[in-house]
């Protein structure tokens, strides 16, 4: 199957999706009554094979007190769909476009699509230093395809790192492109923590569209997928979160399930005790 990786200057799929972005969220979804309430387009979602069973009936980790709230970077790309696998999972998702729409969430997702057209909106509406904060403060943040380019501490071919947050180097539509795009399935142990009885040990189904890769990773990143190269494609390190494929675009809901652990423990060890 043909390989491809995504990034700028793409006119592909998800720019087809969320167009744009010239303005926050373009015309990924249509706004109505208060700030952040969304009417949501279909999702394009790629049909699991017959071993990967349709997760969308598991539900989110137990919440401690209070719904979670994950905010979700809509400035261009993917963002409509990752909004619509949280809210089946009950989740209380949003878009944010603003440093205000930061305020009081538990968690961020940064969605694929173009990497420099996201990184040159996210700089203009002031919204870095918000995101580097949460980051500071534990909240978990999880970066698909361009989100983990723009997570990265090192991007080759002299880009300048953007959140800088992870310690992580990569390299930009490291596969080719948009029609060498391709599917792979993933050896995911991790995703075992959060998998129902029918989905133990299971791979994940991956989607990578003009993806990234994460040639480097140093310090406390955790190596949570690799492809049968040994070219790495998913990372952690404590609250970050990072995946070159989009996992929104499948019906395969464990790794945002996987994040919603994250959620739960950071709000679990930020509770004061009651002794």
């Amino acid at each position: 199957m043909s390989r491809g990786a995504e990034e700028q200057g793409s006119q592909g799929a998800e720019e087809q999706r969320s167009k744009g972005a010239g303005e926050p969220g373009g015309q990924g979804d249509k706004e109505k009554g208060r700030e952040g309430e969304v009417t949501l387009s279909p999702p394009l979602l790629v049909s699991p094979s017959p071993m990967h069973p349709s997760t969308h009936a598991q539900k989110a980790p137990l919440l401690s007190s209070a719904p979670a709230q994950v905010g979700v970077l809509a400035l261009q790309g993917a963002f409509v769909e990752h909004i619509r696998m949280l809210q089946a999972l009950g989740v209380d998702a949003r878009p944010v476009r603003l440093p205000k729409a930061l305020e009081d969430l538990d968690g961020l997702i940064i969605p694929g699509g173009e990497s420099t057209a996201i990184g040159k909106l996210a700089m203009a509406y002031g919204l870095l230093e918000p995101i580097r904060r949460m980051a500071e403060a534990g909240k978990p943040i999880w970066g698909t395809c361009a989100g983990l380019i723009l997570l990265a501490s090192e991007v080759e071919e002299n880009v300048p790192p953007l959140l800088g947050l992870m310690h992580i180097r990569v390299r930009r539509n490291a596969f080719g492109r948009q029609v060498d795009s391709f599917e792979a399935d993933l050896a995911i142990p991790a995703l075992d923590l959060v998998a129902g009885p029918s989905e133990r040990g299971l791979p994940f189904h991956a989607v990578f569209i003009r993806a990234p890769h994460i040639t480097q990773a140093e310090g406390d990143v955790t190596v949570l997928a690799r492809l049968e190269d040994g070219t790495i494609v998913a990372a952690q390190q404590g609250n970050l979160l990072a995946t070159a494929f989009h996992p929104e675009l499948t019906r395969d809901t464990r790794f945002h399930r996987y994040f919603l652990t994250m959620l739960e423990e950071r709000r679990t060890a930020a509770r004061p005790s009651l002794s």
